[in-house]
């Protein structure tokens, strides 16, 4: 485990974020070129653009990132489980789902925990499963982190970037009810390398941000 923060390198934690809902395809290209030039983890991208992210990172260090059920979460399971599919299809190896909040809020974990395990088992890829943890008490949120757990989810994710940001605060609190047996993704409103570090030293193992680039600069990693 990271201590300090000069051993952090974070260029491989980024998932590099493009969900500009007028995203073109000169942008999709941009983000997968700064990926694989920065080092990044991954590309993430609207389910419309995986299969040009796919092919422009075929071969190439960088996974395919896709969101499922994106910003609300509140499609029917079958729609969400479609849109994997066909994501992982087209050639994305990992999904960030968002998952349904009004089922956490009425305590129904066993819907909640059928849609993640069915995507989990018919993908057999990657599912991150996006809490947005600003709307969600104490309560809920041990609640559906058990769910999503037992579902077989490989990384809990903090925010959509819609409501609300990251913390360090948020990324402690998943750590405590995950464990180390599940990743956890930071995401929303991340926008310098100090701000980065201090979520990794809190426990993060991605962070998921449009501004990597912008970030790794800011620590003075390369010339330009």
């Amino acid at each position: 485990m990271f201590t300090k923060p000069e051993e952090i390198d974070i260029a491989p934690l980024i998932d590099h974020a493009l969900l500009e809902p007028a995203a073109t395809q000169e942008a999709v290209a941009q983000v997968c070129y700064e990926a694989e030039r920065f080092g990044f983890a991954a590309v993430c991208v609207y389910p419309a653009h995986v299969r040009q992210a796919a092919e422009l990172l075929h071969n190439k260090a960088p996974k395919v990132c896709t969101v499922i059920g994106f910003p609300t979460g509140a499609t029917t399971s079958a729609v969400k489980l479609f849109e994997a599919q066909e994501a992982v299809e087209n050639g994305a190896v990992e999904l960030d789902v968002v998952i349904n909040l009004g089922w956490v809020k009425q305590g129904e974990t066993r819907k909640l925990h059928r849609e993640v395990a069915e995507i989990c088992e018919s993908t057999g890829q990657t599912v991150k499963v996006i809490l947005e943890m600003s709307l969600l008490t104490d309560a809920e949120q041990r609640i559906a982190v058990e769910a999503c757990l037992d579902a077989g989810a490989a990384f809990l994710k903090t925010h959509t970037g819609w409501m609300g940001g990251a913390s360090i605060a948020d990324v402690q609190r998943l750590k405590q009810l995950g464990g180390d047996s599940i990743g956890i993704k930071a995401s929303g409103g991340i926008r310098n390398w100090q701000q980065a570090v201090e979520l990794v030293l809190a426990g993060a193992t991605r962070l998921g941000t449009s501004r990597g680039p912008e970030i790794i600069r800011d620590r003075g990693i390369l010339e330009e």
